[in-house]
């Protein structure tokens, strides 16, 4: 601005000086400017070169620091083949700050040839949860899928240990994830099959393609041969058709062969989509788990599995609350952990504790076996009050889900695993109505001995507990594996047996009419429950044969109260002569069939004369 001016007031003084002296002062005032203009831009030029030298200097950053802050934010690992990284030493040797010492010695540690000492590297990992987000994300990144899994197990374990999921495929133009689900089913083999599995998938085929015609114009019954399916799929509209085609998928799933024309087929993203879009429709996610959860059951899918991301949502869903959504989790887990658990649970076998690695030895197992319209969580559940039986009324039955074997038995007795069994019961109402053979109690019972078998039940001492016709399953097992040397384990571990309310003699349900015995039990199972049932009358006769020399402990529970039946009909379902089995004590309580099995709170009396029957019965066993 200065210069500015005095070039100005310059060039004024030259335009008003007189003409005769124009000639004579024009070069001297042009020299004086430049002297000054020059002596201006020298002085400037140094200036401004010193203010830039001094900046640069300030603003000189430290390259130590900015690396290890970069190290924070990278894992630096060499390129491996996937089937080689558990065992691999693929982290780098680098200089680290003391606070990341602890977290890159527990990831060397986990990836030794000692299991041991791997398994205290998870433990290590999993206590931690005082270290910064970038701790939690090197562990993600650089971990293998044994110590992925085995953190997924822990109970304590951060989700920050785990990668959200990868971005799932692009539908295809003009699909939808239903018509991906129908593709999906209608790919897999029709082989392998039993015939009603063939029946009712050619009928979710058939029924799924007419809704999809029909732009799904909301909750709708199926027509022809098809189901009233359509009352029980839950409150989102677009789950009907995928839950008819899933549970279809669930029995293909049962199959190895066809887990892998799943796996082929995409199935592994196609129903995360699913599990994804559906966070509000517990039915539809429980018969994903139960795919993802068969699925596991093959090893050589496992990398696929761990790729796909269903890691990270089966750790976020085994700390849910939701005591099925859990559980269908922890299997899938143990499925997938072949560092701790040497067992497969295959379809219907839940471990209710523990469901998490623990370092609580487990000394002996509790089993227990509903009846064929139960259920393997809301059979166990606490006795409804008036409220809560009004509330629950109100919204899907299956979200109130507590169970006290899990809730209460698990804390009074730690050193048991406590396992759950569910029948199929899914398909029980599609094979109700299906044209071939149904399943008889001798068939069920092979089926779910073998499963149990599986699960390794018969390794550790053990009780049975039922109620109703698992009762009568329980025994059928026990014959069943007496005959076959291989199964000699699961006699010789049987302690004892408790029953709720088993008709050991028959049931006056199968005096009523037809339409009455088929609101509880499909008719081949009424038929067996009659007095005057041959195979009923072979059942107690031959088990009470076989137990005679046997020390079983056994404690029979009967109801006393008749049960309604909708709201007209009241009936008492297993008399007190028929629940008496021949062999322990027989006691009545004062309610009806449903709640034999259903304390109404910890300290009633149901309860804690259970907890002393299985106190009293693994003492021995306990205490080793």
């Amino acid at each position: 601005m200065s210069l500015g001016a005095c070039c100005v007031i310059c060039c004024r003084r030259i335009g008003t000086s007189a003409s005769r002296l124009k000639s004579r002062t024009s070069w001297r005032n042009i020299r004086n400017i430049i002297r000054f203009t020059g002596s201006f831009i020298l002085g400037g030029s140094l200036f401004l070169t010193y203010e830039v030298l001094a900046l640069k200097k300030s603003l000189t950053l430290d390259t130590q620091v900015v690396e290890r802050e970069k190290m924070k934010s990278y894992i630096y690992v060499h390129t491996v083949p996937a089937d080689k990284l558990e065992t691999h030493d693929s982290v780098s040797t680098v200089d680290i700050e003391d606070h990341d010492c602890a977290v890159w010695l527990l990831l060397r540690k986990s990836r030794e040839g000692d299991r041991a000492a791997r398994l205290e590297a998870v433990q290590g990992m999993s206590q931690a949860h005082h270290w910064h987000d970038y701790q939690y994300r090197v562990i993600a990144q650089a971990c293998d899928p044994r110590t992925l899994i085995g953190l997924a197990r822990s109970k304590e374990s951060d989700l920050r240990f785990f990668l959200p999921p990868p971005p799932l495929p692009s539908l295809k133009e003009d699909s939808s994830t239903e018509e991906e689900l129908r593709h999906l089913l209608a790919s897999l083999p029709q082989t392998e099959i039993d015939e009603c599995l063939q029946y009712f998938t050619s009928l979710a085929l058939s029924e799924s393609s007419q809704s999809l015609a029909a732009q799904k114009g909301g909750l709708w019954c199926f027509g022809g041969n098809g189901l009233p399916y359509a009352e029980s799929f839950g409150e989102v509209p677009s789950a009907t058709v995928e839950m008819f085609c899933l549970e279809a998928i669930v029995k293909h799933s049962e199959i190895p062969s066809h887990c892998d024309h799943i796996e082929a087929g995409g199935g592994l993203q196609l129903l995360q989509r699913l599990y994804q879009l559906h966070k509000d429709c517990p039915k539809v996610q429980r018969n994903i788990m139960r795919i993802i959860g068969n699925m596991a059951l093959n090893e050589h899918l496992h990398p696929a599995i761990i790729r796909s991301g269903w890691v990270s949502l089966m750790a976020e869903a085994l700390k849910s609350f939701h005591i099925m959504e859990a559980s269908h989790a922890a299997r899938t887990l143990a499925n997938l952990d072949r560092e701790t658990v040497h067992e497969k649970y295959q379809d219907g076998v839940y471990v209710l504790h523990p469901q998490c690695r623990t370092s609580q030895p487990i000394k002996a197992d509790v089993l227990f076996i509903h009846g064929l319209m139960g259920a393997a969580f809301k059979t166990w559940r606490q006795q409804d009050s008036e409220r809560v039986l009004l509330e629950n009324s109100l919204v899907d039955e299956d979200r109130y889900t507590t169970c006290w074997p899990k809730t209460w038995l698990a804390k009074d007795c730690p050193a048991l695993r406590i396992i759950s069994v569910e029948y199929d019961t899914s398909l029980s109402d599609w094979r109700a109505r299906c044209p071939m053979e149904r399943k008889s109690i001798a068939f069920r019972s092979n089926e779910l001995l073998s499963k149990l078998r599986a699960a390794g039940v018969g390794d550790r001492p053990m009780i049975w507990i039922s109620h109703s016709m698992g009762g009568l399953l329980v025994k059928k097992m026990l014959l069943e594996a007496s005959k076959k040397p291989e199964l000699s384990a699961v006699i010789n571990n049987t302690r004892g047996m408790i029953f709720y309310s088993v008709p050991h003699h028959g049931s006056h349900l199968a005096e009523y009419s037809v339409n009455i015995r088929y609101l509880l039990f499909p008719s081949l199972e009424v038929k067996e429950l009659s007095k005057d049932s041959p195979a009923l009358k072979t059942l107690q006769d031959d088990f009470m044969e076989f137990a005679k020399d046997k020390n079983f402990q056994v404690l029979n529970f009967v109801e006393t109260q008749p049960t309604f039946i909708g709201s007209m009909i009241k009936l008492h379902i297993v008399p007190v002569e028929s629940a008496d089995l021949g062999i322990g004590d027989l006691i009545p309580v004062d309610v009806n069939h449903l709640n034999i099995c259903k304390p109404k709170t910890k300290d009633a009396f149901l309860y804690q004369r259970t907890l002393q029957f299985i106190r009293e019965t693994l003492a021995r066993d306990l205490e080793k």
